[in-house]
């Protein structure tokens, strides 16, 4: 665990050589979530933070990730979620659209070798659906196929994550998967609807969600569907 050395009240010590010593006290660097939400109008926002002014007139800077930018980029007022995490050199406010996606953050950083950058690389390229299945399914190429993470530190994911995940009450499948599931409902209703056999389309639309993930929208599930039938 890193650590960081604080002042000390306690008067300082004369070492075995009489000299005078200052007295510390080490404390490990610890992650202080002090700020849970902020609500106000977004200044600005790119794919990679999003800069909130709260009704006080102050901006705060908030890193997100790709798919937190999805779903405030067309809004003007918004709420995030917040983890604050304080560094030797900088202190940083990372936001999140959902609860699921903060906590999933928060599971990443237990891994050793995975920081909050590689966290949230990880959370822009794979929906939390996906890691969480990734996961359980112990599928290490998976989380391997997000850039920059290595064969060893995708193991060690699923290895160290595997029985946090399973405890994790948020980490429910059944909720997390809810717009997949009415995506695919709705796209099958409307490949049925456009004359398609409700067997095929549907094992098109299994190949194209297990293929690319299951954050496609409706629309893009009917367009992809559409050229492999």
């Amino acid at each position: 665990m890193l650590k960081r050395e604080f002042r000390s009240s306690i008067p300082a010590k004369k070492n075995d050589m009489g000299r005078i010593t200052p007295n510390f006290v080490s404390l490990p660097l610890v992650f202080l979530n002090m700020i849970n939400h902020i609500k106000g109008r977004i200044e600005e926002v790119n794919p990679a933070y999003v800069v909130i002014e709260t009704a006080g007139g102050i901006g705060y800077y908030v890193n997100i990730s790709l798919a937190t930018f999805s779903e405030i980029k067309e809004k003007q007022e918004i709420k995030l979620l917040t983890h604050f995490i304080v560094k030797e050199d900088a202190q940083v406010l990372y936001g999140f659209a959902t609860e699921e996606e903060r906590e999933l953050f928060k599971l990443l950083l237990s891994v050793n070798g995975i920081g909050p950058n590689t966290s949230r690389l990880i959370l822009s390229s794979m929906s939390v659906g996906e890691v969480l299945n990734a996961i359980a399914t112990e599928n290490v190429k998976a989380i391997q196929s997000v850039k920059g993470i290595g064969a060893k530190t995708a193991q060690r994911v699923v290895i160290e994550l595997k029985d946090k995940a399973k405890k994790a009450s948020w980490a429910d499948a059944t909720k997390i998967n809810v717009s997949y599931n009415n995506n695919k409902y709705e796209a099958l209703s409307a490949l049925v609807a456009l004359g398609f056999p409700k067997s095929g389309a549907e094992t098109v639309l299994d190949k194209i969600i297990k293929s690319e993930g299951i954050q496609l929208s409706v629309e893009e599930l009917i367009k992809k569907s559409l050229k492999l039938l």
